[in-house]
């Protein structure tokens, strides 16, 4: 065990002095210690709920990546319906212009049929039969009979363009029926797809506003997280700063006990060595024996 180096009283009231100063750096390192395992433990709760936030913000920008997609997709079908509703209108207007040149091409009176002006003579006919007519009455009754005799033969040879007429004149009347269905049904669909389109821009908004949420509760943790750092690197200056400080009293304390060393070797009485004080202890008993008388060796 080495021996308990003895200081001056003022050394030595350093000594206490600097003891009682590292005792407190040592609790001082002790409690920043542990308030730096306190800073990390809530750093990493921080990371693993921001980690948590990242994953589920990615399933509301997925489902807007998709929306996004389905809103394009829908913008897309709706411009081809508007370019079919206009086309298909124009095939309205066109089978409407189609009819009346068909109208304005077929005189009204070659449009008669000849059953209908078979019965008029026959009433005609049956007029002059049953009733008392003046003379000019009974002439223009007369002329009338002419005249319709007349268009009944013109009608009877007109009976297959009448019905040509007829025919193409349905086939235009079914062609503006069929036009004008078509542009109700594209004008449906229309509204369908722009409610689709609508319901698709709702739902990604909701989204969005939910990734937004995510992501503000992402920018506080982070905010949060910056902050802890900031105490954790504080906490560990001050560590660094006290760990130096001990390591200075520590170095000071031992130069000081060096110095005591020194000093006290320094005015110390020299001590012999064992084979000195052997080699003296036998000189003296040789001499003792010499004055005795002669020594036999």
């Amino acid at each position: 065990m080495a021996p308990r180096v003895l200081l001056s009283e003022d050394a030595d009231r350093e000594e206490r002095d600097d003891r009682d100063r590292l005792r407190a750096l040592e609790t001082r390192f002790e409690s920043l210690l542990e308030r730096r395992r306190g800073l990390i433990g809530e750093l990493r709760k921080l990371s693993g709920e921001q980690k948590a936030l990242y994953e589920r913000r990615q399933e509301p920008q997925a489902e807007v990546e998709q929306l996004h997609q389905a809103h394009g997709q829908l913008g897309r079908r709706l411009a081809e319906l508007r370019a079919a509703r206009d086309a298909a209108r124009r095939k309205v207007e066109e089978a409407v212009v189609r009819r009346r040149e068909l109208l304005l091409t077929f005189d009204r009176s070659e449009r008669e049929r000849p059953e209908l002006i078979r019965r008029e003579i026959a009433e005609l006919e049956l007029r002059q039969q049953t009733r008392a007519l003046t003379i000019e009455e009974e002439n223009a009754l007369i002329a009338r009979l002419r005249r319709r005799s007349a268009d009944l033969k013109t009608a009877e040879t007109r009976v297959a363009i009448v019905a040509a007429h007829q025919s193409l004149r349905k086939e235009a009347d079914l062609a503006i029926t069929a036009a004008r269905a078509e542009v109700e049904r594209i004008g449906e669909e229309m509204t369908q797809a722009r409610a689709d389109r609508d319901a698709a821009m709702a739902a990604m908004r909701g989204r969005l506003e939910a990734a937004g949420g995510l992501v503000a509760e992402l920018r506080a943790k982070g905010k949060a997280r910056a902050e802890i750092m900031q105490a954790v690197d504080a906490c560990s200056r001050e560590l660094d700063e006290v760990d130096r400080a001990g390591r200075e009293l520590l170095a000071r304390s031992r130069a000081r006990r060096a110095e005591a060393v020194r000093t006290l070797r320094q005015y110390a009485p020299r001590r012999r060595a064992p084979d000195e004080a052997i080699a003296s202890i036998a000189e003296a008993h040789l001499e003792e024996l010499l004055k005795r008388g002669k020594v036999t060796l």
